[in-house]
C-alpha cells in the first residue's frame, strides 16, 4: 500500500461530502483516518461530513477540550457502532496519550478520526490513512489522502 494518494480540491464545505466519498474509496475499509493540517483547515468539518454520510444524530464538534468525543451510527445490520473523534492538540507528550488510553481507539475495528496526531506517531497503526488538508488562498480546500507517515 506504500506510496499510493489521491488529491483532492473542495471549494467550499458544502462540496466536502465529495471528499468523504473519495476517502471512503481511497481507505478501502480502513477505519483510523489521522488528520493533518493547520487550525482552521477543516479537519472537524470532515468528521461532521463523514458523520453525516453514515447518519450519526449526534451533535459532532471538536473534542479539543474533550479530547476524546464518540457519536454513533447503525452499521448494515442495525446495529449502533463507535465513531471516536479524538483531538490531540493539547497533549504534551506520549505519556498523556496513554493516560487516555490512545491504543485501545488505535487498535478496535472502529472507525477512529485524529487529529493532530504528531504526539502519536510512533504508536499509529500500519494501515493508518492520513489526510492532509490545506487551506488555499481562493478559501478552497486541497485533500491529500495517502497511505504514508506524515507525521
Amino acid at each position: 500500500m506504500s506510496g499510493k494518494q489521491i488529491e483532492l480540491v473542495v471549494l467550499s464545505e458544502a462540496e466536502l461530502d465529495k471528499a468523504v466519498e473519495a476517502l471512503l474509496h481511497f481507505a478501502e475499509g480502513r477505519t483510523k483516518i489521522a488528520l493533518i493540517g493547520d487550525l482552521g483547515a477543516g479537519k472537524t468539518a470532515l468528521v461532521k461530513s463523514f458523520c453525516r454520510r453514515l447518519k450519526v444524530t449526534d451533535n459532532v464538534t471538536s473534542p479539543t477540550f474533550a479530547l476524546v468525543n464518540e457519536y454513533v451510527f447503525l452499521d448494515e445490520n442495525d446495529r449502533e457502532q463507535p465513531i471516536h473523534h479524538l483531538d490531540l492538540y493539547r497533549l504534551k507528550s506520549l505519556d498523556e496519550a496513554l493516560g487516555i488510553g490512545i491504543e485501545d481507539y488505535l487498535y478496535d475495528e472502529n472507525y477512529c478520526f485524529i487529529e493532530w496526531p504528531e504526539i502519536i506517531s510512533d504508536l499509529l497503526p500500519d494501515d493508518m490513512v492520513f489526510v492532509e488538508i490545506a487551506s488555499q488562498p481562493d478559501e478552497s480546500r486541497r485533500f491529500l489522502f495517502s497511505n504514508d507517515k506524515k507525521c
